[in-house]
């Protein structure tokens, strides 16, 4: 018996996205049954957890199933499961809410995708895939209860602006989804889901590998002998029959096993459409006994970045469901690997707390991470193409495990690919680097910073390109923090072209050059202490610059000083952090340098040459994409000078 109803609108963003899904989404309409069987099956395994977890917890587990059942008639199709049900609060949080986090993103992403296939992806992405039943119906019925609880809830939409939600009595632990199917899908075989032969087709193709058994009604005709010797008496019955074979597919040898079952596996533990990348079967004897079946997507999921994320494997004890996302499993670096491990030798009872404890876990995670990793180097050795797919998508969080993982730094090294000045198109590992180094080059040079272009313009690497010198063109966020903290690679140091002096000349080279600079030191000595002076509220040196071959002047850093953009991550992040003063570098050769050393030896007291000295600075921080602590009066400053020369 219902109560009040209650009707509710969705979120414009949502009625908005709910749309899309609706009418331009799904090139495959049979993937609805799989999201709803998938959903029942994590119902399932949720209830069987918490029942074992809490004594008190009134339920039955002694035959936890999934049903479908049909009405013709009505051109019905009801997905119900017997398992942990939902409340009301998590009915209009899950189901009657769509406006969660990542959305927006969705949508926009939804209008730029250039087909259906690439549509359905990005409705896996982003975890929503119980909306597809809208595909093909044209209303959407759900009825729950959670376990341990009284009252049950009804929810109801037909996929348009609202949706209504009602407190029902008398409702059968668990969740029932009836799909009212279209009208218009009635006369058409291909997607007649009344058909028993039609469901049995898309359960085994989808679904079998679920441990849950699936059940559905079937009416046979059954024909018995007359009696004495009459008519055979044909009748028809109804039989249940179970559709899945429920086998555990890191259970099964992978030659047993075929691409699709792994592929249709995939899907069901990530909630995600595309296909995996890897498959990376395990099995751990002696010791520790395990079984694992990880997956590397081919696809980063929307929400790799964001604080809310969940791991992607799930934690299994003697093929008991334990938790979903188990961060102990997996690196935080590699939290895109999706899958599946079972332990022989937990306890059922086991919570993240002792895990986070457990030696046996810390020697699993251990394993898996070594096999993903090695995964990871074949694929760079033996299929580059798959392997610059695989970078593309997750080389940034990859990156991470060079600040966090020492034990695999070197690994990760050699797996790490960088965009260089050697190849626009192409990135390049650092063993690729190394093989083209010139000879007498000791160290690999880098640069970080916001773009490929900004980078590339930099007033740094002037000298590295005089002398055909390749450089590392490191772009990533992460880049700023792991690069100061890896002293090297191969044996060779790793350096930043911004930080300390740089010295690229031949032996011969150097004896010319180092008389050159003594006597351009002794020239411009006035011109450096004046500046020194001039400009100390902003730097701790200035000198005459061996990497300048254009610019008239750029900042450098210590060897081993923190660079603008990290320093500014720390101070955005909240860390607090004494001011940091960098050395300025001058072009002797640069006819503004020249002419400002004239000047200063001809009217050092002259306020415009002040100025000179602070717009000069302000170039060389703006020329490697830093901040000024005061742009309006630099632009002031600028725009003065220009009015003048006019």
């Amino acid at each position: 018996m219902s109560t009040h109803v209650e009707q509710r609108e969705f979120q414009a963003e949502a009625r908005q996205l709910l749309d899309l899904m609706i009418h331009s989404i799904y090139s495959n309409k049979d993937t609805f049954l799989r999201e709803l069987v998938s959903n029942a099956s994590d119902a399932l395994d949720k209830l069987r957890l918490e029942a074992f977890q809490d004594k008190d917890l009134q339920v039955d587990t002694s035959d936890l199933h999934i049903d479908l059942e049909v009405d013709k008639d009505k051109r019905t199709l009801t997905v119900r499961d017997n398992g942990i049900g939902m409340s009301r609060h998590e009915v209009i949080d899950l189901i009657g809410t769509l406006a969660k986090s990542g959305t927006g993103e969705l949508r926009r992403k939804l209008k730029e995708a250039k087909d259906a296939a690439a549509s359905e992806e990005l409705i896996g992405q982003f975890g929503i895939g119980f909306y597809s039943a809208f595909m093909v119906a044209d209303n959407v019925t759900l009825v729950t209860r959670r376990a341990g609880e009284e009252t049950g809830t009804r929810w109801e939409s037909g996929g348009e602006s609202t949706y209504t939600i009602a407190a029902v009595e008398d409702v059968p632990q668990g969740t029932a989804v009836t799909l009212h199917l279209k009208p218009e899908d009635a006369d058409d075989h291909l997607f007649d889901y009344t058909s028993a032969h039609k469901l049995r087709e898309i359960v085994k193709k989808y679904s079998d590998f679920i441990a849950w058994p699936i059940r559905m009604e079937i009416e046979r005709t059954k024909t018995t002998p007359g009696a004495d010797g009459g008519e055979p008496v044909v009748e028809t019955v109804v039989e249940t029959e179970t559709l899945n074979s429920g086998k555990a597919l890191w259970a099964r040898s992978r030659d047993e096993v075929s691409e699709d079952e792994y592929n249709e596996f995939y899907k069901h533990v990530s909630h995600a459409w595309d296909e995996p990348l890897e498959i990376i079967p395990m099995k751990a004897e002696g010791t520790f006994e395990y079984q694992a079946l990880l997956f590397i997507p081919s696809q980063a999921p929307f929400d790799l970045f964001m604080r809310e994320r969940k791991s992607g494997v799930q934690l299994y004890v003697k093929r008991v469901f334990i938790m979903d996302d188990c961060e102990e499993l997996m690196p935080e670096y590699l939290r895109f690997v999706k899958g599946v491990v079972d332990a022989q030798d937990l306890s059922l009872n086991v919570s993240r707390e002792i895990l986070q404890q457990d030696r046996q876990i810390r020697a699993i995670r251990r394993r898996l991470t070594k096999k993903v990793l090695s995964t990871l180097k074949e694929l760079l050795t033996n299929d580059r193409d798959k392997y610059r797919t695989f970078w593309a998508e997750f080389g940034r969080v990859v990156k991470e495990g060079l600040i966090s993982d020492a034990d695999n730094r070197d690994t990760l090294l050699a797996l790490s690919s960088f965009d260089s000045t050697a190849d626009e198109d192409t990135q390049t590992t650092l063993a690729e680097y190394v093989e083209r180094m010139k000879d007498g080059q000791e160290d690999i040079f880098y640069l970080t910073g916001e773009s490929r272009q900004q980078l590339e313009n930099s007033p740094h690497m002037e000298a590295f390109r005089a002398k055909g010198i390749e450089v590392l063109l490191l772009t990533d966020p992460v880049d700023e923090m792991w690069a100061s903290s890896v002293p090297e690679f191969d044996g060779k140091a790793l350096r930043s072209i911004a930080k300390g002096e740089v010295d690229l000349d031949s032996e011969d080279e150097k004896k010319a050059a180092e008389t050159a600079r003594e006597e351009k030191e002794k020239d411009f000595a006035g011109l450096l202490d004046w500046l020194k002076d001039a400009l100390d509220e902003h730097i701790k040196e200035v000198r005459l610059s061996s990497r300048l071959t254009t610019s008239p002047a750029c900042i450098v850093g210590d060897t081993f000083s923190m660079s603008p953009a990290l320093e500014r991550m720390y101070r955005a992040s909240g860390q607090a952090l004494p001011p940091m003063k960098r050395i300025l570098e001058l072009n002797p050769d640069h006819p503004l340098v020249t002419g400002l050393r004239t000047a200063h030896a001809q009217r050092s007291d002259d306020p415009a040459l002040a100025e000179t000295a602070e717009l000069l600075y302000g170039t060389a921080v703006l020329a490697e994409g830093g901040e000024l602590d005061d742009p309006a009066r630099f632009a002031r400053l600028l725009a003065d000078k220009l009015a003048r020369s006019l």
